[in-house]
């Protein structure tokens, strides 16, 4: 029995110590206009100007060729709602509001361009997903998040997270 608990915790360690030694990670994804899952002012939505928000970059990866960014809304009734796709942007640490900062993709209102939140009911979680590269991606404007996402395999060198609510209505 000790035996078979040692090498349980030996495992443990090792699979720790594989996880830690493993790059990036340090990244960080940040709004000045919204918190982390807090609510997305109007001014960004359907409601407002439409417009996207700031975005604030921290910790990007050495060797880092360009980022590439995913605005989504996995709560809406059709499945997961593409808001903006963009992609070859260089390395910044700000992204500025109502900005077109890289390359833009198709997103699922059939434009390439921001397409804020505008959920037919109740709250939704828009998760504004930014990923560190090593190259820049040989795809054209008008992509698909699809697309993207196959290009950015083997490239990804970190990857930063925010998430926030919207309701209308209000």
């Amino acid at each position: 029995m000790g035996k078979k608990i040692f090498l349980v915790a030996l495992f443990f360690v090792l699979l720790c110590a594989v996880c830690l030694a493993q790059p990036g990670g340090t990244m960080k994804l940040a709004s000045p206009a919204f918190e982390q899952n807090k609510v997305i002012p109007a001014k960004f939505t359907c409601d407002g100007r439409d417009i996207n928000p700031a975005l604030a970059v921290e910790g990007i990866p050495a060797g880092t060729k360009t980022l590439a960014l995913i605005v989504d809304d996995p709560d809406a009734p059709v499945g997961t709602w593409v808001h903006w796709v963009v992609f070859d942007i260089l390395p910044m640490d700000t992204i500025a509001e109502n900005s077109v900062p890289g390359k833009q993709g198709n997103n699922d209102f059939g434009r390439k361009d921001w397409g804020g939140p505008c959920p037919p009911s109740g709250t939704h979680r828009y998760f504004f997903k930014l990923y560190a590269l090593d190259a820049a991606l040989n795809l054209r404007e008008g992509s698909s998040k699809k697309d993207l996402e196959k290009a950015m395999q083997g490239h990804i060198l970190d990857k930063a997270e925010l998430i926030g609510l919207y309701k209308r209505g209000r």
